[in-house]
């Protein structure tokens, strides 16, 4: 039975050789240079132009802007228009330009008409166009962020499932290692045959875990071109692997920044000013509204008219009493939205507070962690090599090996995570502040 059983543990073993899995062979250098490589500022710069939110809140900026100078040219400037118009009849009819009977008239028009009072309102809409414009800005900020955010993400995940195919490879080649050793110490009779079996149990798991990995990276990739706007797989520049910085900034100094120029809270801010700026520019509704105007008016039979003309000046005051409610109507819902702008704005200062915290928080414990991760790898990787001398010496069993093992392969795949994710953690403090917290990170 013994010799049976040691007959099926050689020939499985032959069977998973890895010279015989062309899945096994970590992928050639000739073959990852043929997909294209991309830096961070890169990428940044790219996504930058692709995300539809991005580009929403640049457009968002030129509509603020229009605005803004449109509520400062009304102190300034009249409206003006021209208009001429062709008139033609079946019979004649007395032409005022040319003082006669004709079938057809022509006139021509010059308007400008220029408001000295609306009852305050152009102030309040000068006031909400301000408004409005630091709003967009805010926006643009808090967009670009995002954007980078999102963009970060996908380039540290790239690289993550790169050192992740790398521990996975390094995980196959100990396993096989281990497999001969213990093909050795069995027919040696060193050890049992289930030992063999066991390794080649380890060795199953870490191909397919191997297979698993490059299948993420392929993934990753794909996800890194499409937010770089490539169609296809994309592979990110390798960066430093140093400690993360410890926060120039303290908790408390992240909080109070986050409330004076975080684009969020700005954006909250914003709003409720334009808003209680419309407010106040639907009352002066009810008050009068006086303009100067002034036209000329040319008359002829045919282009260009210039049989009689006449000029006009003059100004005009209008006091609306009714006009069916709907100057009521509209201060409501001027009021409403500012009730509604009031509350988002002190649920936003609650809101950036906690936000503010969490992701100072969460940047401390990710880089405790990857510190930790780091001390964790220094001893699985001592543990590991402990227990392969002692296998071969025969003083422990193959379980505590293959515990071993796999305890190395777990704790560089944290110390992988935990590397990145501070890198993430960092750029969303950074999305929340609305400003780098390091300048020599290269963007």
């Amino acid at each position: 039975m013994n010799l049976a059983l040691f007959a099926l543990v050689q020939l499985a073993a032959a069977h998973y050789a890895p010279p015989a899995d062309p899945a096994v062979v970590v992928r050639p250098a000739a073959e990852s240079d043929t997909i294209p490589q991309i830096t961070l500022v890169e990428a940044l710069s790219a996504a930058a132009q692709l995300d539809p939110n991005y580009v929403a809140a640049l457009g968002g900026i030129g509509n603020a802007l229009w605005v803004r100078r449109s509520a400062y040219a009304v102190f300034v400037l009249p409206s003006v228009s021209i208009s001429s118009s062709l008139t033609k009849a079946s019979e004649e009819f007395f032409n005022l330009g040319t003082g006669g009977l004709t079938d057809q008239i022509v006139d021509a028009r010059v308007e400008a008409r220029y408001n000295l009072f609306r009852g305050g309102a152009k102030y309040f809409e000068m006031k909400r166009a301000r408004a409005e414009m630091e709003s967009a800005e805010a926006t643009e900020v808090q967009a670009r962020f995002n954007t980078a955010l999102l963009t970060e993400s996908d380039f540290y995940n790239v690289i993550a499932e790169r050192e992740l195919v790398r521990v996975a490879a390094e995980r196959v080649r100990r396993a096989d290692e281990q497999l001969a050793v213990a093909r050795a110490r069995v027919v040696s009779g060193a050890a049992v045959q289930t030992d063999s079996l066991q390794l080649l149990l380890e060795l199953t798991r870490a191909r397919v875990d191997l297979l698993r990995q490059r299948a993420s990276l392929r993934v990753a990739q794909v996800q890194l071109g499409r937010r770089v706007g490539i169609a296809g797989p994309v592979d990110a520049v390798a960066l430093d692997t140093l400690p993360a910085l410890e926060l120039p900034i303290s908790e408390d100094s992240a909080v109070v920044e986050a409330l004076a120029q975080g684009p969020e809270y700005r954006i909250a801010i914003a709003e409720e000013r334009a808003s209680d700026a419309a407010a106040k520019a639907a009352y002066g509704t009810y008050l009068p509204q006086i303009d100067l105007f002034a036209s000329w008016q040319g008359f002829d039979d045919g282009f260009f008219p210039d049989a009689t003309s006449r000029t006009v000046w003059g100004f005009q005051i209008r006091l609306p009493l009714w006009n069916d409610g709907q100057r009521e109507i509209a201060l409501s819902r001027a009021k409403a939205n500012r009730d509604v702008a009031r509350a988002v704005r002190r649920d936003a200062e609650l809101a950036v507070r906690r936000d503010a915290i969490e992701a100072y928080q969460a940047y401390v414990t990710a880089r405790a962690s990857a510190e930790l991760a780091q001390q964790a790898v220094i001893v699985a990787q001592e543990n590991l090599d402990v227990q392969e001398t002692r296998y071969r010496a025969g003083a422990t069993t193959i379980l505590d090996l293959l515990s071993a093992q796999v305890s190395l392969s777990e704790a560089e795949a944290g110390l992988v995570q935990a590397r990145y994710a501070a890198r993430l953690a960092l750029a969303g403090l950074e999305a929340i502040l609305g400003r780098r917290l390091f300048t020599d990170r290269g963007y």
